[in-house]
């Protein structure tokens, strides 16, 4: 009897294995590197913008107007610097309109598009964990299905049941799905994780909004203050 017959490393599990089983191996593999390869470039991301962020609150989180708020800020490219130039372009366009309510309208709407916009941004990646998560299991599945199919042909056309002859292949099968847990396990831990991390950095995403369109709001009304006292002047030199 060969003595490959007893080599049942994974390598040599692998090269005796069919070739439809060793493209599934392959597909599994490549999902993994692709899982862990996400893992590590949205851990950087995630952690660099929710530092930015977490900063760039705390820079202005005691600005008492919009251009304040900017100032504090300086040359930092953030999200929250796209907030704070929204806000003072919508400022700008509605000069000599009274209605605060509606300004700050507007401006809510356009904050709820940068904020959509960074959240597309952030989880960009994540699609690719909740495929490889859902289908991984499925696809070494079917390996191993294939395998063992191949397997009982073998025994058949060489009318033994000696365990000898039927473990490598069912070995090589079973290969197949052990290789789709390993992509599909840590794609699931991952994917739930940065969903936990994402959704904290919307949350100070949406603190940051409301900080901004509270800038605004004072901005506003500094602005009706000043032109009530200016025609109270005027009107009390007439």
């Amino acid at each position: 009897m060969a003595s490959g017959l007893h080599d049942l490393s994974p390598w040599s599990m692998f090269k005796n294995a069919d070739i439809i089983v060793q493209a599934v191996m392959l597909g599994l593999a490549f999902a993994s590197l692709v899982t862990w390869t996400v893992a590590i470039a949205k851990t950087m991301e995630l952690s660099s913008a929710q530092r930015r962020l977490k900063s760039a609150l705390k820079r202005i989180s005691d600005s008492r107007s919009l251009s304040e708020a900017q100032l504090a800020l300086g040359d930092k490219k953030t999200v929250l610097s796209s907030l704070l130039a929204a806000a003072m372009k919508e400022g700008r366009m509605s000069v000599g309109i009274s209605s605060d309510v509606g300004i700050k309208e507007r401006a809510a709407s356009s904050f709820s598009e940068i904020v959509r916009a960074e959240a597309r941004r952030v989880r960009f990646g994540m699609g690719a964990l909740a495929t490889i998560g859902a289908t991984s299991p499925f696809v070494g599945l079917f390996g191993t299905v294939w395998g063992i199919m191949n397997s009982f042909i073998g025994i058949s056309n060489a009318h033994t049941t000696n365990l000898a002859v039927v473990a490598p292949g069912i070995a090589e099968a079973l290969l197949a799905t052990a290789l789709g847990l390993f992509a599909a396990i840590p794609a699931v831990v991952i994917y739930n994780v940065f969903s936990r991390s994402i959704g904290g950095y919307r949350a100070m995403l949406a603190d940051g909004s409301a900080l901004v369109l509270r800038l605004l709001s004072r901005d506003c009304e500094r602005a009706l203050s000043s032109t009530r006292s200016a025609r109270l002047t005027q009107a009390a030199a007439e």
